[in-house]
């Protein structure tokens, strides 16, 4: 009946028009009609007209046919046109309705068209100003705008200055001293907010801007608030497996190294010493304004007591330990609350060890010799006699040592009591004695 997609067909009653007869069936009786035939034909001679005069840049009306998810088909009076979403307009739309509506006349720019595809691509922004056109001169470096948030996306937000023209504000510009992981937690698609104008690039239409340099930086008198040796108060905000994240005020956090916890514990986890959301003393051991860094103590709290440790600790000295843990290294006893020492295993055999692991078990106390005291490891290396008859006998080996240890052994003092006890057996043997106080090597 036409051309045109039909609402009313009651406007046809009664009009005479030309009809081609398409289908002809003598045996139903059934004749075919078509008016749109006629008119098509009509139409292919007003497409020949119209694309043999247009040109690129023309400006005609034309009526919405329909509209799509990626654009409009426009009717410029028997060619059709696309208009595509990108060439409605110079802002930010989602789909084409937002613009225009069917049967709705508009008017449209020619942007190309092909004569034998009766092709033809239309565009309506073309008809307003490039916004882009002077932008360095309307947005200068450094200035300060008010703008409505378009989108927001994981990285930043697109804030609009005027229609056409976007800005994007990254994630990293949002705040000085806060952790922000979406935009979201700061901002809403429509709120309108102010902004700094940080880099122009005309060429590529793109425009980065910056929310916090809007205010202080407080990593830039970091240095001055908190001089280095100065103690404070802090909230254990994170726990990492190397150490402690302290916050001392809202967004300025401090680390606190594993090894500036303790000065005898040897802490493998911070936990150990510390929980989550525990209010903290430290002490400020570094400060970097230019990495935004802080290095905090805790053990710094203290005086250093491994000076107090090696007079207390001399080597030979014979003190109770209680044993910790019974490691391929050596066994760990524990002799004071924080304070542990080692007697290292590395000089014994396999079969040795197992004899070990199954003769001494954890909890249980001996004597220990002191050999020497460690403060970088933050232990003490200790010596004992071990019990490894196969017979179910004891069987006294020499101390152990460890094996890097290749200088010529400290002297020691030996006890009256041993010294007594050893010339005894020598008198039973030699005949002969020894008195008085002597030293030995171990």
């Amino acid at each position: 009946l036409d051309i045109k997609p039909i609402t009313d067909f009651d406007e046809f009653l009664g009009v005479e028009s030309e009809f081609k007869i398409v289908k002809f069936n003598e045996l139903r009786q059934n004749i075919v009609l078509s008016r749109k035939a006629i008119l098509e034909g009509d139409l292919l001679e007003k497409r020949q007209a119209i694309l043999t005069d247009m040109e690129v840049g023309m400006v005609l009306e034309g009526i919405v046919k329909n509209v799509t998810d990626f654009g409009s088909f426009i009717d410029l009076g028997g060619v059709d046109g696309l208009l595509h979403i990108t060439d409605i307009t110079w802002g930010r739309i989602n789909h084409p309705s937002e613009c225009m509506a069917i049967g709705e006349t508009v008017q449209v720019k020619v942007i190309d068209f092909d004569v034998e595809k009766i092709r033809v691509s239309l565009g309506m922004k073309q008809l307003q100003p490039d916004p882009w056109e002077n932008i360095i001169e309307k947005y200068p470096v450094d200035s300060i705008i008010d703008g409505k948030i378009v989108s927001l996306m994981n990285y930043g937000i697109f804030v609009e200055l005027e229609e056409g023209v976007e800005g994007l504000i990254h994630i990293s510009e949002m705040s000085w001293i806060r952790h922000i992981k979406h935009p979201s937690e700061m901002f809403q698609s429509g709120d309108i907010i102010k902004a700094k104008i940080l880099n122009i690039d005309a060429d590529d239409k793109k425009i980065s801007m910056g929310i916090k340099q809007l205010q202080d930086n407080p990593w830039d008198t970091i240095e001055s608030k908190y001089p280095v040796g100065s103690d404070y108060e802090g909230t254990v905000r994170n726990l990492t497996q190397f150490g402690a994240f302290i916050e001392l005020e809202e967004g300025i956090d401090g680390l606190v190294h594993i090894s500036d916890m303790s000065w005898t514990k040897l802490v493998r986890h911070p936990k150990e010493i510390t929980q989550k959301g525990d209010k903290v003393k430290v002490r400020i051991l570094e400060v970097s304004a230019e990495d935004r860094r802080l290095s905090l103590g805790m053990k710094q709290l203290e005086e250093n007591p491994w000076e107090e440790i090696r007079e207390k600790f001399t080597s030979g000295k014979v003190v109770k330990g209680e044993i910790l843990k019974i490691l391929d290294k050596g066994i760990i006893f524990k002799v004071e609350a924080g304070l542990e020492g080692i007697v290292p295993l590395k000089s014994l055999s396999k079969d040795e060890k197992e004899k070990i692991y199954l003769t001494y078990k954890e909890g249980d106390t001996h004597d220990i010799t002191v050999q020497e005291v460690d403060a970088e490891s933050k232990k003490i290396i200790f010596m004992m006699d071990l019990s490894l008859g196969s017979d179910g006998k004891e069987e006294s080996i020499e101390p152990l040592v460890p094996e890097t240890q290749e200088e010529a052994p400290d002297k020691i003092e030996i006890s009256q009591e041993i010294i007594d006890q050893i010339s005894d057996d020598e008198s039973a043997d030699k005949g002969s004695g020894s008195t008085g106080t002597e030293t030995a090597t171990d």
